[in-house]
């Protein structure tokens, strides 16, 4: 009975442990809507679509990993301006708009959030 006991007061306390990370949870969201979005991304004047975009941003998001503490960071450094040319990202929609990818993804995440789809940190 006792050990029994022991491994349940363990999983307990370790549960927290492998709750997911709300701030992951919205940057997986952001690259999801990217890659799912009927957009057209801009990046050094060449055109990519939703999935090539949503690539590119998960190796960034992997290269700057360490630094990356909430979905605004990850939108800052891995989704908004080339690293080589510093150009800003933009999306253009499909009325004809163009945005800046940081405020088209910005407007996302308020709008996920909003919704209270995940919790805010």
């Amino acid at each position: 009975m006792r050990p029994l006991f022991l491994l349940y007061s363990l999983l307990f306390c370790a549960a927290p442990l492998f709750a997911a990370d709300p701030q992951e949870e919205e940057i997986d969201h952001l690259i999801a809507f990217v890659r799912d979005a009927s957009v057209r991304f801009i990046r050094n004047g060449k055109e990519h679509s939703g999935v090539e975009a949503a690539e590119h941003m998960q190796k960034k998001r992997e290269h700057f990993a360490k630094k990356i503490d909430s979905a605004e960071r990850f939108i800052e450094l891995a989704a908004s301006r080339s690293l080589v040319s510093k150009k800003p990202y933009q999306v253009q929609l499909a009325d004809g708009r163009t945005l800046t990818s940081s405020e088209w993804l910005l407007a996302e995440l308020a709008r996920y959030r909003s919704e209270g789809t995940d919790p805010a940190p």
